[in-house]
């Protein structure tokens, strides 16, 4: 098995050889090790293999010299004070720090051409109820704010970064307490990988913060998808919902037929259901059939709301995979692992009861970017399915309805020009912290050539994974 240690190391020679031998002691190999001083001059994560009880003998072993501290998160603050800029001024903040017994991990200060210092220290406290007896007594001395990351310069402290950036997201995004530690490698996870790719760790870190942002932006009150319904015979209706983050959801019902596409982030559950029962009221009391497009965690957050889950036998595999605790396919790419950790962990998304998946089809035989695979029907619709090689992720797969001229194509081809702006804003953040939402881009786009080539003449409504509806037009060659 493997396990990320996060162990806060002394910042001194011989530091990363000590807690190296502990490993190798022991006979557990490290397989990753990720150490950044200008971010973070303590935070060493070290990634081992080896069996459960070595493991919890290493961790008995960093905890003996003082390498693990898993309270640390909690005991850290950073605060800003508002000092005149005289000389002075400062000494009475850091005995009243003193008198309370504060550590002070980092100091920053310079002059902005004012008569105050913004004046910021990290400090290790010994409890919230000490803290705020502080705060109430500093404030008479001065104004005081409690800061975080994305409130400050980029490079505000190299000894606590991991914890305060991290706590600013789970306050961000009210995640419990027990996420913040796999949140907490996984973005030092992004970081590394990306850094390995030339990036800078800094875009890493603004990139998921605004991730976040837009992810916690649109709950709530503020969760305002863009809905349309499209008619396509007089028994047959779509409705399209499209969130501002994640995938869209669309409502087929035909001929006293009902099938969902696809179902977003789990962290809109509340909302999307509200929605989904104002339009369709006897949901919560017929049985529910959805089908997934692909399995990725945007397209899969409400899986488990649903009686029956229809998926290829690939992205059976997937799902199953993770329902057992195993990786899902972009789990198995390393460029893309640290991402979609990351989206689980932030929009608290629960794997599948694998005894809901239904796998009608036959799995693809043939190198082909795209092959027949067998076929599905909603009441006066009948499509043909064809899966993808993989290029967008394996297991995908494609609907057409030759005589209704309707497709659904999951994200292997999607209405980027018809995106609301909110939707693209979101949709810029997917491609730089993974490097390619595409499993292989080059074989993704054969993939959504051979679809086109297959629709005949005539216009053609698609639905995406994201955005509008898109009407497309084909000519028949002379």
């Amino acid at each position: 098995m493997k396990k990320t240690f996060v162990t806060n190391m002394p910042d001194h020679i011989g530091a990363f050889l000590k807690a190296s031998k502990c490993f190798s002691s022991l006979g557990i190999n490290i397989t990753r090790v990720s150490y950044n001083k200008a971010v973070d001059s303590h935070k060493l994560f070290i990634e081992v293999d080896g069996d459960m009880q070595t493991i919890e003998k290493a961790k008995e072993s960093l905890a003996e010299i003082g390498y693990l501290q898993n309270d640390e998160s909690s005991n850290i603050v950073l605060l800003q004070f508002r000092l005149q800029d005289h000389p002075g001024s400062v000494t009475a903040v850091l005995e009243l720090i003193s008198k309370f017994n504060f550590n002070i991990s980092y100091i920053s200060s310079q002059e902005n051409g004012t008569e105050y210092q913004l004046f910021k220290m990290g400090l290790f406290v010994n409890s919230p109820i000490s803290l705020s007896k502080f705060l109430d007594q500093a404030r008479k001395l001065c104004d005081v704010d409690v800061i975080d990351y994305n409130q400050t310069e980029k490079v505000f402290d190299n000894g606590i970064f991991y914890n305060s950036y991290v706590d600013a997201l789970t306050r961000l995004t009210n995640l419990s307490e027990d996420k913040k530690q796999s949140l907490l490698v996984n973005v030092n996870l992004a970081m590394q990988t990306l850094d390995e790719q030339g990036l800078s760790p800094y875009k890493t870190f603004e990139s998921i913060s605004k991730f976040a942002e837009l992810l916690s932006a649109a709950k709530g009150e503020n969760f305002k998808p863009r809905i349309t319904q499209h008619t396509i015979t007089d028994k047959t209706k779509i409705t399209l919902i499209e969130p501002d983050c994640g995938s869209n959801t669309a409502i087929i019902e035909s001929d006293g037929q009902r099938v969902f596409v696809d179902c977003g982030y789990a962290c809109y559950k509340k909302e999307m259901l509200a929605i989904i029962k104002e339009l369709v009221p006897d949901f919560s009391t017929k049985e529910e059939t959805l089908l997934i497009t692909h399995a990725d965690v945007d397209h899969c957050g409400l899986i488990n709301e649903f009686d029956k889950v229809v998926v290829s036998q690939n992205s059976a595999k997937c799902l199953t995979a993770e329902s057992e605790g195993g990786a899902s396919f972009r789990e198995q790419n390393h460029l893309h692992l640290p991402y979609v950790n990351i989206c689980k962990t932030l929009t608290e998304y629960a794997p599948i009861s694998k005894e809901k998946l239904v796998s009608p089809w036959r799995a693809p035989i043939s190198n082909a970017p795209i092959e027949q695979i067998g076929f599905y029907s909603v009441g006066e619709l009948n499509f043909e399915v064809y899966e993808g090689k993989g290029g967008h992720l394996p297991g995908e797969i494609m609907l057409i309805d030759f005589e209704h001229r309707l497709s659904f194509t999951g994200d292997v081809f999607i209405n980027l020009n018809d995106l609301t702006e909110k939707q693209a804003q979101y949709n810029q953040y997917a491609p730089i912290l993974m490097t390619s939402v595409d499993t292989d881009a080059k074989l993704c786009s054969k993939e959504r050539n051979a679809l086109l080539q297959r629709l005949g003449a005539g216009e053609w409504s698609i639905f995406g994974g994201h955005g509008q509806k898109k009407l497309y037009r084909t000519v028949k060659e002379k």
